[in-house]
């Protein structure tokens, strides 16, 4: 009878990657993790290390200064680094599965050359679709982008944008058009230091506080022509498609979280004494356990399989939805079960759990809410011919 791999498992060369950054994770990320937490701001000089351990550009090509690897790659250093700290993890997700996605897919060869050398080496990249008043409704955006002949204009305000603090490469979605409706939008290449670009207020939030969260802010921001991300008109081609692939990231952030969390509870139920024994020699407390392992397993299952089917060139649309929707609901339900364990000290930032908790619920907000990709499945499996 011949072999047949698990999606799970992995190639020699994938399981030593995947080992590399998480014992980068445990060394230089896991001490500060608290006090990041606390302030709410995640260290530049890990970020830095980033760069140097190679995956802010893990899919770039060498030739652009890139590591040249898949994508699957990409999702394992997420997971290796949400499994310590999802903040960390959030840094590196979005400019792999988002920035340099869309730059890879979408922009010629003048762009390639221009940003790709940037965002595998030294600058931050972020992903600004949301708006006060276009969440799930992304193509309602109001931010405008006016031809003015060599350059365009761009007014507006962005929300809830990832990495907004700290990075210096913008994929920015505007409408040029908004008699055309969703037609008119379009995704251009916005940096840091250009004329009439600022970012703007902060959140405060209940988990991931040490990655950013910001507003953006467009007052008459002038973009040059040549900065406009794949066609005119086509950008909401390029946000859809590259947010499929963003989804696959959110999994991986979310099997992280679950690892992270079931690890931290199964080694405090050794500690933990009660009634004269530790708490893990109790069968309630190891069939929590036993649930929320088969849980992660199966998540990790759908994340693994989403990516190695947008690896092979494959249609992974239904696939990515349900990677996000499934591992994010039970990442929520995992932490939870698991904070338990710990009892009242659960409840306190004594122990790291109270933030695998927080941590999780993210995921079944941003980069489409749950209920977004449920609607994603059930068309694709009611209404696809």
């Amino acid at each position: 009878m011949s072999h047949i791999q698990p999606i799970t498992e992995l190639t020699e060369e994938e399981a030593m990657f995947k080992e590399m950054v998480e014992e980068f994770a445990r060394e230089q990320i896991a001490p500060h993790v608290h006090e990041m937490d606390e302030k709410g701001e995640f260290s530049p000089d890990l970020i830095r290390q980033f760069f140097e351990l190679g995956i802010m550009g893990i899919e770039i090509p060498e030739e652009y200064g890139g590591t040249g690897a898949s994508f699957f790659m990409s999702i394992l250093a997420v997971e290796a680094l949400a499994k310590i700290d999802a903040s960390a993890a959030i840094y590196v997700d979005v400019q792999n599965t988002l920035v340099n996605n869309a730059i890879l897919r979408w922009g010629n060869e003048t762009i390639k050359k221009k940003y790709l050398p940037q965002l595998a080496q030294e600058k931050l990249g972020a992903y600004a679709l949301s708006e006060a008043e276009s969440g799930s409704d992304a193509f309602s955006l109001k931010t405008r982008a006016e031809d003015k002949g060599d350059h365009y204009v761009l007014n507006g305000r962005k929300l809830w944008i990832t990495n907004g603090a700290e990075a210096e490469i913008y994929l920015i979605f505007a409408n040029i058009n908004p008699e055309l409706g969703y037609k008119g939008i379009t995704a251009f290449i916005v940096e840091r230091d250009f004329e009439g670009f600022s970012v703007g207020k902060k959140e405060n939030k209940l988990g991931i506080r040490a990655s950013s969260t910001t507003e953006l802010i467009l007052d008459d921001c002038i973009v040059p022509k040549e900065n406009v991300l794949g066609e005119v008109g086509k950008g909401y081609k390029v946000a859809i498609e590259t947010l499929n692939e963003g989804r696959i990231g959110i999994g991986a952030q979310m099997i992280g979280i679950m690892e992270g969390a079931i690890e931290a509870a199964s080694r405090y139920a050794h500690e933990r004494v009660q009634f004269g024994k530790p708490i893990v020699q109790f069968q309630a407390i190891q069939f929590q356990i036993a649930e929320a392992a088969t849980l992660l397993e199966a998540s990790r299952t759908l994340v693994y399989n989403a990516a190695r089917l947008k690896d092979a060139g494959k249609v992974f649309l239904k696939e990515a939805a349900m990677a996000k929707w499934f591992s994010s609901v039970n990442a929520e339900k995992v932490t939870s079960r698991m904070l338990e364990i710990f009892g009242a000290y659960g409840y306190t930032k004594e122990y790291p759990i109270e933030k695998f908790y927080r941590d999780a619920k993210i995921g079944q907000i941003y980069e489409g809410t749950s209920n977004m990709q449920l609607q994603t499945i059930a068309k694709y499996l009611l209404f696809q011919k």
